[in-house]
């Protein structure tokens, strides 16, 4: 593929904010054409443009509809944001047949102040080598890990607006894209009207934490920290072996009860932007009452995670970034999903069983290393939702796609790196990974999205 050449980027679904528009205003400054295809109004609203397709038949017929766009506008890029969601994983799938490159925009693995760019797609469908010897080898010759003093800082109104607006625009003008169907694990109403009771509870929540907090502070008792992620995170459902967190906290408290010292502690964070449904102190309850740990086992909702980080023995996360940061806090660390980070001399690669006894400090030649060739290949400086940060997020990309720059200098590995590893957990990967081919319509959609369990 020729880097002078000029591109045809086709723009699928986004993040809910004006992000994708700019970006495909770059893209158009330097000669580039862009293409969008909407599958829902959450998509046209963002978008604002004119010229985009309007994807409106069944999901079904998504794999023809969106071959004859690549065919007929001679696509040679595809972008889009949540690898996983099931219209990007069949367009992955068009795509290869072609040759066409494709690009996960996501989140920063280095967050704040940076995005992810990935050719392909992340987690279990990352590209990025896991062997350390690579790792140290392309490392080498890099400048030190790239450091973003600049957070492009947001007021979180500016994120809830862009969320909801995508979201309810998408469920009141259902009847404009009748076929639409939503990856969310939430229905919208139902997760919105949650937020309003959480909302009522938080300054109750914020008090019982801190005396929770506390009075294990007062205790000096050692402790294990596992931070919690978002049940309707997309990172639980396709790269984790686990349907629902409360299989994981099952999984874990049982572990600690019967392998941990018995002076330790397990504090258990709830994700900061939880809706409250779950009720995780409870839950966490039940289950260390099950188990017989009851005593030893702090459930909060609110706390200072840096903190209760570097005063831990060790970090449990199912491969939550915040695994990532306690690495570089040098922070023993365990993921039980599948994370870009998780690479034998970082995080603690000992049954979950050892990890309560002996957990092991990640070492820090190879993490130095880690972070230089992850910020230099696959991390952008930038926001989706800062204007000075969108502007700084546009520029790179454009340029690292025109040059095929992404994953470079040779942080791409062919075959997958985490595959076999995600199959042997029990992530549900399909045979033929990747892709997740799909083969019937709703309901071979509704298990490439995971659909929640019996809440009962």
């Amino acid at each position: 593929m020729n880097s002078d050449r000029t591109r045809t980027i086709l723009f699928l679904q986004g993040p809910p904010s004006t992000f994708w528009l700019e970006l495909a205003r770059g893209f158009e400054r330097h000669g580039h054409k862009t293409v969008k295809i909407n599958v829902c109004f959450g998509d046209m609203y963002f978008w604002r443009r004119r010229g985009a397709y309007h994807f409106r038949g069944s999901f079904k017929s998504w794999s023809a509809y969106v071959e004859k766009v690549i065919v007929d506008e001679g696509v040679t890029d595809i972008v889009y944001f949540a690898d996983r969601q099931p219209y990007h994983v069949e367009a992955q799938t068009v795509a290869r047949k072609y040759g066409i490159r494709c690009y996960a925009v996501e989140f920063g693995y280095l967050r704040p102040g940076w995005l992810t760019l990935e050719r392909g797609g992340m987690g279990t469908y990352s590209h990025f080598p896991s062997d350390p010897e690579l790792i140290h080898q392309l490392a080498e010759n890099l400048p030190e890990a790239r450091r973003n003093t600049t957070r492009f800082q947001h007021v979180f109104a500016q994120e809830a607006y862009g969320e909801v607006a995508f979201h309810l625009f998408s469920e009141f003008l259902r009847p404009l894209y009748p076929f639409y169907k939503s990856d969310r694990y939430y229905h919208a109403f139902h997760d919105y009207l949650s937020w309003l009771v959480q909302l009522v509870r938080e300054p109750w929540q914020k008090r019982r934490s801190a005396a929770v907090l506390a009075e294990l502070e007062a205790s000096r008792a050692p402790y294990f920290l596992l931070a919690l992620q978002l049940q309707s995170d997309y990172q639980i459902r396709a790269n984790s072996p686990y349907r629902h967190i409360r299989e994981m906290l099952d999984e874990v408290i049982g572990s600690f009860a019967a392998n941990g010292r018995p002076e330790d502690h397990l504090v258990i964070k709830q994700h900061p932007l939880d809706n409250g449904w779950e009720n995780w102190v409870k839950v966490v309850g039940r289950i260390a009452a099950r188990h017989g740990v009851t005593d030893r086992i702090h459930a909060i909702e609110t706390g200072p995670l840096a903190q209760l980080i570097t005063g831990s023995r060790g970090t449990i996360v199912i491969n939550s970034t915040v695994g990532l940061h306690a690495l570089n806090a040098k922070c023993p660390t365990k993921v039980l999903g599948i994370a870009v980070f998780d690479i034998a001399g970082l995080t603690d690669q000992q049954p979950l069983a050892d990890f309560w006894q002996q957990p092991q400090i990640p070492d820090a030649r190879l993490l130095a290393d880690f972070n230089r060739l992850l910020s230099h290949s696959v991390q952008v400086r930038g926001s989706f939702y800062n204007a000075l940060g969108r502007r700084a997020a546009v520029a790179e990309i454009v340029k690292r796609v025109q040059l095929n720059l992404v994953n470079e200098p040779g942080a791409y590995v062919e075959i997958l790196p985490r595959l076999e590893r995600a199959r042997r957990l029990g992530v549900p990967v399909s045979k033929a990974a990747p892709p997740l081919a799909v083969t019937e319509e709703d309901d071979e959609f509704a298990s490439l999205v995971n659909t929640p369990v019996d809440q009962t």
